[in-house]
């Protein structure tokens, strides 16, 4: 599909700083952003709500969503991150966003953020970078996301249930049969465990601007 600018994909496993670099690349960069993990998050949310095992057939939830369920408040829970990891591995659900992450990059270009956009998605994407950091890491920053507070009695117990949410979902990412969580051969890899925002951002500019040229 011909789209109308440049197409960088960003993917990576969650709380990497995927979706804050992606969101500020986009802006910097005056393109539109898709968070591709939200589309999977709210298909999982309604299985959830219908009462549905997520591992069920639930194309029908991806082939009706609306920017009302993109726009839900509890997409971040963990047991929506749980059941996104389980439709992203159906074939047909799959289908469906991947067509629809198509449309959203056909008109002005975009920057994407999820696991699969450049080795499944847009696999000639102009610039691909992948974002992860360790386990640790990223636990912490989902717990902080969630507005968790570090000297709170437990917050330690709770960071470390997140640790192994995280990697228990990394292994599904990566495991699925249906596009897995992979490097791109030709992907820009940033690491996060020691750099700021700001920082990653900065890296990731530098390398968009001199592929884009």
């Amino acid at each position: 599909m011909k789209q109308g600018g440049p197409v960088i994909a960003v993917d990576g496993p969650a709380a990497a700083g995927k979706g804050t670099l992606a969101k500020r690349l986009a802006a910097a960069l005056s393109l539109p952003y898709l968070d591709t993990g939200l589309l999977y998050r709210a298909v999982g949310r309604l299985a959830l709500d219908a009462g549905q095992d997520p591992a069920a057939p639930a194309a029908h939830f991806a082939e009706t969503l609306t920017p009302e369920d993109l726009a839900r408040k509890d997409l971040r829970a963990p047991e929506v991150a749980a059941a996104a990891s389980k439709v992203a591995a159906q074939p047909a659900v799959r289908q469906a966003l991947v067509e629809t992450q198509r449309r959203f990059a056909a008109a002005q270009g975009a920057v994407l953020d999820g696991r699969d956009i450049g080795t499944v998605i847009f696999p000639r994407a102009d610039v691909k970078l992948f974002i992860t950091a360790s386990p640790a890491t990223r636990a912490l920053r989902r717990f902080l996301q969630l507005g968790g507070d570090q000297t709170a009695p437990g917050a330690a117990a709770q960071i470390a249930e997140m640790e192994d949410a995280l990697k228990t979902r990394d292994a599904a990412d990566a495991g699925r049969d249906v596009a897995p969580m992979q490097v791109a051969a030709d992907a820009q890899i940033i690491e996060t465990d020691s750099l700021t925002a700001d920082e990653v951002l900065a890296q990731a500019l530098a390398y968009t601007r001199q592929r884009l040229g």
